[in-house]
């Protein structure tokens, strides 16, 4: 099936996203690759995205092309538009290229030159796998409750604790790990690290299953040793990296969910015009046509907000503006996110039986789309911002 198009005509778009996903929507139903292990999976689509180049959207071009990004600057309608293509046709080939992106994102924002040369080529090329290592098991939502500390010392850090939920956890080249620089400072205590994954007392032999299945683990440091140069950005910046890292990739994940919702809206759609009933065809009856109609119009308000957003971001970096989109970012998350779960339910509903059958495609995408709704800022903290948001403004 391919993924459609049209929205791409739309003026939030430039051409350069216009050649992007219509390259993409040819390419990737081509690609046949087996996800019954998805750790294994996940190391193939590394290796395939980046070796026809869409990862070298995660990253930036650099001085004279130097760290292999395609653009200039992290564009996030690229993103949007990538992952929405991906997603469509398969959210695990979606989340390789997400974590590309979110693990090295903060580099990108706040690596020295040094940093970004070592690690950022690799990112774009698929050679090194990338994670984001901020958190912990009563450290989610609220990050300032984190426990895991970095100690200085002569030479370097000492790095002690554990990360939950990790992305990538286990198969990662490294990971861009949060700890608290000042125990007692919350947020204003927290330091970003780049931790290679051959450190000495970094154990991520604790992998995680989930319902959709795609790598994950608990990460567990014990006195790990890193020089001063593993130190990212500035002393106590931490948390406010994090949440820059999180504002670029945000609007992404809302593009990873419309490209699950348009996926389910496309089978609802096939199937309501291939199953008979009662001598007539599904989509002959009105009730389903009235379910399709409200599944498309939540796709469409869903894609409105997403697009709103990535191109806001990208019109403030093109300008120079330090205008965050937090506000923007969190309506289109929560709002793809949720939108899709219901379409998705809709689709499910109107395949009735088959609809819950393992292997069935919107099976698979009532499983793949639950998780979208926790990470990266569950629904409930995107209300929080949002609301906190109309209340000062």
């Amino acid at each position: 099936m391919k993924s459609p198009t049209g929205h791409l005509t739309l003026p939030f778009f430039d051409a350069v996203h216009r050649e992007l996903g219509l390259r993409l929507a040819e390419w990737i139903p081509r690609q046949h690759v087996d996800e019954s292990d998805d750790r294994q999976a996940c190391r193939t689509w590394v290796s395939l995205l980046g070796e026809h180049g869409w990862l070298r959207y995660c990253v930036p071009a650099g001085p004279d092309g130097a760290l292999g990004g395609a653009l200039a600057r992290l564009d996030s309608r690229a993103l949007v538009v990538l992952r929405e293509t991906l997603a469509f046709h398969s959210p695990l080939a979606d989340f390789a290229l997400a974590m590309q992106g979110l693990g090295s994102g903060a580099i990108t924002l706040a690596g020295t030159p040094a940093q970004q040369a070592a690690y950022l080529p690799g990112v774009a090329s698929g050679e090194k796998i990338a994670a984001f290592a901020l958190s912990e098991a009563d450290a989610g939502s609220d990050v300032g409750a984190m426990t895991t500390s970095a100690v200085q010392q002569a030479g370097g850090w000492t790095l002690n604790g554990s990360k939950a939920w990790i992305s990538n956890g286990g198969i990662a080249d490294f990971y861009v790990t949060f700890a608290k620089t000042d125990p007692v400072a919350g947020t204003r205590g927290i330091s970003a690290f780049i931790v290679d994954a051959d450190t000495a007392g970094l154990d991520s032999s604790e992998h995680i299953v989930v319902m959709s299945p795609h790598p994950l683990a608990t990460l567990k440091f014990a006195h790990c040793q890193l020089p001063e140069s593993a130190q990212l950005g500035t002393l106590h910046g931490g948390f406010k990296l994090a949440m820059q890292t999180l504002d670029i990739f945000r609007a992404s994940v809302a593009g990873a969910a419309l490209g699950m919702a348009r996926r389910a809206l496309a089978e609802a759609v096939q199937h309501a015009k291939q199953r008979k009933l009662f001598g007539q065809r599904l989509a002959d009856f009105q009730l389903t046509q009235a379910r399709l109609g409200e599944m498309a119009a939540l796709v469409d308000a869903a894609a409105l907000l997403t697009y709103r957003a990535a191109w806001l971001r990208d019109e403030g970096e093109r300008l120079g503006s330090a205008t965050r989109t937090t506000l923007e970012s969190a309506m289109a998350k929560m709002t793809a996110t949720e939108n899709a779960q219901r379409v998705i339910d809709m689709a499910l509903q109107l395949h009735g039986g088959l609809g819950v059958k393992v292997g069935s495609k919107v099976e698979s995408l009532y499983r793949d789309i639950r998780s979208l709704r926790i990470y990266e800022g569950a629904t409930e903290v995107q209300q929080l911002i949002i609301g906190k948001a109309v209340l000062h403004s």
